[in-house]
């Protein structure tokens, strides 16, 4: 399999449909487009989990510390990227983020600052979203080669504030937040940054690596949950496209979107037109999924206060997924592995980029 999100099928054959049997105390367990399993209400609210787990790297920057620019063997992101990720799946279910457990996986190799820096990492987030870390667990395993970090998220959410994707409907508008490709873009602007500096001026680079401080959407979600927004679904790897896709499955509904109002920062058109990559199959953490009945309305709050936001298209009857740009129209794909874990040549410019991605 290759690497990344396993397919929808693997993950509808091999993994969702072995789960057997309901539990009374589950309101909302695993499925498409379900980051987080939901239990039942007990004093009132009930308590939400999710789990995000990657390789590690401590610190954000993918520059190597000698000056060098040596690439990274894989794809790894920090300890920031995992806490938040679990904050933004909480939010998106209308929880409260409350707390995370953390489990550490090192190699033989590790050294006491590498754990040191990733848990202070680790505390730092936590605090930024006023969550506690609860618990945990660090071993040295010799099952692997680089730090591995699984994080688990614990929130808390009322019966009446309770959000998932199966309360899209048809007929409802289409809200995002940001920008897409927004954690894709920092990401090969550090990877790439020696062929980015080749072609673009430093500051270009310098101001995608900063995208990573756009990587909550728990202020939208929050802004939302007052505006009387149906569903929400936090958009990640496979892009606004998986996005999309996962919630409209989700659902069980059609949607209709104007690729030329989906918002892109212009720092991600030039990267993902330097690296080859498609910026709407690019990891795009800090990028809200909505749905609203009056979804302009919705727009307006969140642009009051400061929070970019566009309405780029419509739920609808049926199953049909169609992306119009201008006057041509086609059926979207099922999700891609992540743009990010495509290999590329030293200096690749422009076959996947944006204006192709357009058409």
């Amino acid at each position: 399999m290759k690497i990344g999100k396993v397919s929808e099928s693997v993950l509808k054959h091999s993994v969702l449909h072995q789960i057997y049997g309901d539990n009374e105390a589950i309101l909302h367990g695993a499925g498409i487009g379900a980051d987080c399993a939901i239990f039942a209400p007990s004093g009132g609210e009930s308590p939400v989990i999710c789990m995000r787990e990657s390789a590690l790297r401590a610190g954000v920057s993918l520059r190597d510390p000698g000056g060098a620019g040596r690439e990274p063997e894989a794809v790894s992101f920090t300890m920031r990227h995992l806490i938040h990720k679990c904050a933004n799946n909480l939010a998106v279910s209308g929880a409260r983020p409350v707390a995370a457990a953390i489990v550490l996986l090192l190699p033989e190799d590790a050294e006491p600052d590498t754990v040191k820096a990733l848990m202070r990492e680790a505390g730092e987030s936590c605090e930024e979203l006023s969550m506690s870390i609860a618990g945990g667990q660090t071993r040295v395993t010799a099952g692997v080669k680089v730090p591995y970090g699984v994080v688990t998220g614990y929130g808390m959410v009322s019966a009446r504030e309770c959000r998932t994707v199966k309360l899209a409907k048809p007929g409802q508008d289409i809200v995002l937040s940001k920008w897409a490709g927004l954690e894709g873009t920092a990401y090969l602007a550090g990877r790439y940054r020696r062929e980015l500096l080749s072609r673009y001026p430093a500051y270009l680079a310098e101001e995608a690596e900063t995208f990573e401080r756009y990587l909550s959407i728990v202020p939208e979600a929050a802004l939302a949950m007052k505006s009387n927004v149906c569903a929400m679904h936090d958009a990640s790897e496979g892009g606004i496209f998986a996005a999309l896709w996962e919630l409209a499955e989700g659902a069980g509904i059609g949607l209709t979107i104007d690729l030329k109002k989906i918002p892109l920062r212009q720092e991600t058109v030039e990267i993902c037109d330097c690296c080859g990559a498609n910026p709407y199959e690019l990891l795009s953490g800090g990028c809200l999924v909505m749905t609203a009945e009056n979804g302009e309305e919705l727009a307006k709050t969140l642009e009051a206060e400061n929070i970019p936001a566009a309405v780029i298209g419509r739920t609808t009857e049926g199953n049909a997924r169609i992306i119009r740009n201008e006057e041509e129209v086609r059926y979207m794909d099922r999700p891609k592995t992540d743009e990010i874990y495509k290999e590329r040549k030293s200096g690749y410019s422009g076959a996947r980029g944006c204006e192709s991605a357009r058409k």
